[in-house]
């Protein structure tokens, strides 16, 4: 979706915003057994690992138009991975013989600067089971902070159609401020009113979406969670027609309470289920 610009200004200098796009994003299930669990818990640390989490942020910085300066990458033990992505708005060169000893620096013009790490993409993956009632989880964090005129909202929903989200839980905020040739301060260089307006609207129609938006402080926030509840879609190891009517219900009521409470941020004593 077209970022929105407001009209074109002559600028002093460099454009000094930092665009800031953050997401929560959660997958919930129910594992029946402690070895189902186990079993969730690897295979989302096979299907998110470091490095496919590497090529998914390598996507984010060609969406964005940004060039990649420096990548850091982890698996951890027993479970999870990250990754530090720095990233530069313009042509960069790099010298060195292998991944680890690269070295990249920023080119403006004539001169070569060293970039500093003020645009960046990152992301933490959070795998985690309930060892009683049956619950697995799986929390990814991602943060992709730029400057100057590249915008993170270009890889909005990119991002949301690469982890398929139950739950997705979206900041977005820009800081600082920029001056024009005359030294007027600009806060903000383009149109928005909510993060659902980058949102596509395939999209919009499978989520209920809440807004809270502080717009003199050009910070706004978008909870999303998934309409369609279908249990076979929420149970690993198990199938819905493996389990008795009783169970079913029970699952459903705790998979239900699981996603209410993520996605209002506070617990829930009961949930009615219909």
């Amino acid at each position: 979706m077209e970022i929105k610009a407001l009209k074109k200004l002559k600028l002093y200098g460099f454009n000094n915003l930092t665009k800031t796009l953050s997401f929560n994003m959660y997958d919930i299930c129910y594992a029946k057994s402690p070895q189902h669990g186990q079993e969730y818990i690897a295979y989302i640390d096979e299907e998110y690992n470091a490095q496919r989490l590497t090529d998914i942020l390598n996507e984010v910085a060609n969406i964005i138009g940004a060039n990649v300066l420096n990548i850091a990458k982890q698996d951890y033990d027993p479970q999870g991975a990250s990754v530090t992505m720095l990233i530069s708005e313009g042509p960069i060169e790099c010298h060195g013989d292998n991944e680890d000893t690269t070295v990249c620096r920023e080119v403006h013009s004539d001169a070569v600067v060293a970039h500093l790490d003020k645009s960046h993409i990152t992301v933490h993956t959070y795998p985690e089971t309930h060892p009683d009632k049956g619950i697995s989880t799986f929390r990814a964090d991602i943060d992709v902070s730029t400057c100057g005129h590249i915008s993170p909202l270009k890889a909005l929903n990119f991002l949301i159609s690469s982890f398929s989200a139950d739950i997705a839980i979206v900041d977005y905020r820009v800081r600082g401020f920029t001056r024009d040739v005359d030294g007027k301060k600009y806060f903000i260089d383009h149109k928005i009113n909510s993060i659902q307006n980058y949102i596509a609207s395939d999209t919009r129609d499978m989520y209920q979406m809440i807004d809270v938006n502080v717009y003199q402080e050009n910070i706004f926030h978008t909870k999303m969670l998934l309409k369609e509840f279908d249990l076979d879609n929420y149970l690993f190891g198990t199938a819905k027609k493996e389990l008795l009517p009783g169970e079913k219900k029970k699952i459903k009521q705790r998979l239900k309470k699981e996603m209410l409470e993520i996605f209002s941020g506070k617990n829930i004593p009961k949930v009615s289920i219909k």
